[in-house]
């Protein structure tokens, strides 16, 4: 995909649509490799059995994935998802430098730290 000046908003916009593409076929993918090794697998809604720390952390998410368990697939989906605007925004500080706007370079430099700080602080 290469980078547009002319037109920043087809550029982003085609990032936007290929991570909510690539994220939802990894979920579909692990969702269908779930369920066909779990088919037959009665869960237990009597009890609350929450997600292992494992789940929640980039490394573990990335870690289960490598060691083929299918509902880390999933999880791996869900955070390339909630990765696609993080990458939106730091393709905006490449235009913005493209474009020698140094007012939107560093407002967005912000933006963009300030994403990067909540997910790697609550990820």
């Amino acid at each position: 995909m290469p980078i547009s000046v002319e037109h920043p908003d087809r550029t982003l916009g085609k990032l936007l649509r290929a991570g909510v593409l690539v994220s939802a076929a990894v979920v579909l993918a692990g969702a269908v490799w779930y369920l066909a090794g779990n088919a037959r697998v009665v869960p237990d809604y009597r009890t609350f059995h929450g997600e292992p720390g494992e789940k929640s952390s980039i490394i573990g998410i990335v870690r289960g994935v490598f060691r083929g368990q299918a509902s880390y697939l999933i999880q791996f989906g869900l955070l390339l998802m909630i990765l696609t605007p993080v990458a939106r925004v730091g393709l905006s500080v490449i235009l913005f430098a493209l474009e020698r706007d140094r007012l939107y370079v560093v407002l967005t430099l912000i933006v963009l730290a300030t994403l990067l700080t909540s997910l790697v602080w609550h990820i």
